[in-house]
């Protein structure tokens, strides 16, 4: 069904893409009606001699996807198109947040019969220093500045040390494009990033990247339980009882730096004199007046999304270093990679257009995915489901209706202080069946006295259990009903790992 959130004192609405019979959350609905307070700032705004350009700009639509509920002043889910501005604060401070996923020429029963192998080999390699990702400061910069194009042009300077050995530059060159933006967002320069970039000749290590993130960001070893549409599973190469891996993480402390200029950027413009919103959201508009501010919100967004497409690149090569340490060498091919936090331009009638996603993902179709591998298909979609449920593949269908959108997840139904208080006998069921690889590993014997830690530990993985959100298989339902994406194939985890 698609349920009407009506603005505040407006006459608009806001389509709510929902499973049938259900109601939104009421704490993500009055988050939204403050998030339209928006159209307040604007009429302000206007007000003012040459803040915007040209005589139109304004909301031109939000919906908000099957996954909608609650986030930090901006509903996770919401996708919102604007003309001659753009609000940094509707792509979240995890610019870039993200999904990846591979197909793999694996069996299940590999897997299953190394997984104590595989359980040491992942804890060493993504929590106890085994990364071994050096890198230059040329390779930084290159990185912050062109992406993935920039790791290409730089891969040399890395002579093949630690986990650079599976950096094959034929391969990335061509899996560039499977990734949106080609992973690739073309920026002049960094700012505030000087010391993390490093020297310019020296291979150093950082704290950063391929690192998983907290919250529900996740890698997940999965295995293809179901086909849906054979015809392009096919030529995705998805086969059923194969294993692929789905990652999920964004660019971490980098985002949140950037989301900090982002903010102040936005603050410094606003003009003396008006009272500022009382919702804290704030805008940039794309003016002659304000090309700097403009080009360094591009500049620091562009980075910190530039690296997300980096940490999933890495991410990527550590579960191989996984694989071939523990199964030996095995085939592992990305299928797409692409952000659900960020803000694309969008030409529609000759006009240009931006389309804010916070926790959701660009789902086009064949007409939108024209001139790549997906024409005839529609675009990659993966939608996870909460720890310990099923995950979804889907293929975008470029609903025109839902801004070309898609959901990022099933999305919370239980705050994680409540799903920290969820129920006991459903928690423990949920940890007998279910493989979940942690910096923790409270089976170790010098744990056992350590309360405080396996207390801390336990709750942090309620807080991602499933009974903390909503039903994946109802809100994959609502995409395929409402022609936003159709199902290619549901995989189903056979091991977790978290931060």
């Amino acid at each position: 069904m698609v349920y009407k959130i009506d603005y505040k004192d407006r006459n608009k609405s806001i389509a709510c893409y929902l499973p049938e019979g259900a109601a939104p959350d009421k704490s993500a609905v009055e988050e939204l009606h403050q998030m339209t307070a928006l159209e307040e700032t604007l009429d302000r705004l206007r007000g003012v001699p040459g803040f915007f350009q040209g005589d139109r700009q304004g909301i031109e639509k939000i919906i908000v996807t099957p996954d909608f509920h609650k986030g930090a002043g901006i509903p996770i889910g919401t996708v919102m198109m604007t003309k001659g501005f753009v609000v940094p604060q509707a792509m979240g401070n995890d610019i870039n947040c993200g999904m990846r996923f591979y197909v793999t020429d694996l069996p299940e029963e590999r897997i299953r019969e190394k997984l104590p192998e595989l359980t040491k080999k992942i804890r060493h390699v993504f929590f106890e220093g085994g990364r071994q990702i050096p890198m230059t400061g040329r390779q930084r910069q290159a990185l912050f500045c062109c992406g993935l194009e920039g790791i290409l042009d730089t891969c040399q300077d890395a002579g093949g040390r630690g986990l650079w050995r599976y950096y094959q530059p034929q391969i990335q060159e061509k899996w560039l494009n499977r990734t949106a933006f080609r992973g690739s967002i073309k920026v002049d320069g960094t700012e505030g990033l000087e010391d993390f970039i490093g020297s310019y000749g020296e291979l150093t290590y950082d704290d950063q990247i391929g690192t998983i993130g907290g919250g529900n960001h996740f890698l997940e070893i999965q295995r293809v339980a179901e086909i849906y549409d054979g015809q392009t599973a096919n030529v995705w190469k998805v086969k059923k009882g194969a294993v692929a891996v789905m990652l999920h993480s964004g660019s971490l402390t980098i985002g949140h730096h950037s989301g900090l200029l982002n903010r102040r950027i936005c603050q410094d413009i606003y003009p003396a004199g008006l009272p500022h919103p009382q919702n804290k959201i704030y805008l940039i508009p794309e003016s002659e007046a304000v090309q700097d501010p403009w080009r360094r919100f591009w500049q620091v967004s562009g980075n910190a999304a530039n690296f997300g497409f980096a940490n999933r690149l890495f991410l990527g090569f550590m579960i191989q270093d996984v694989f071939s340490g523990v199964l030996g060498e095995c085939g592992m091919e990305l299928l797409y990679d692409a952000p659900h936090n960020y803000i694309w331009k969008k030409q529609i009638g000759g006009e240009d257009y931006y389309i804010h996603r916070k926790g959701a993902c660009r789902a086009g179709g064949c007409e939108e995915m024209e001139g790549t591998e997906f024409a005839y298909y529609g675009e990659p979609v993966m939608i996870p489901g909460s720890m310990g449920s099923s995950s979804y593949l889907l293929r975008g269908m470029g609903n025109q209706d839902a801004l070309w959108s898609a959901s990022h997840g099933a999305g919370r139904k239980k705050s994680r202080g409540d799903a920290i208080k969820g129920n006991d006998e459903a928690f423990h069921r949920f940890m007998e069946k279910f493989h979940i690889i942690t910096p923790i590993d409270p089976a170790r014997t010098d744990l056992k006295g350590r309360a405080d830690i396996l207390k801390k530990w336990e709750e942090s993985v309620r807080a991602e259990a499933p009974y903390a959100y909503k039903d994946i298989d109802q809100v994959v339902a609502v995409h395929g009903s409402h022609q936003m994406a159709a199902p290619v194939a549901r995989l189903e985890p056979i091991l977790t790992v978290k931060a």
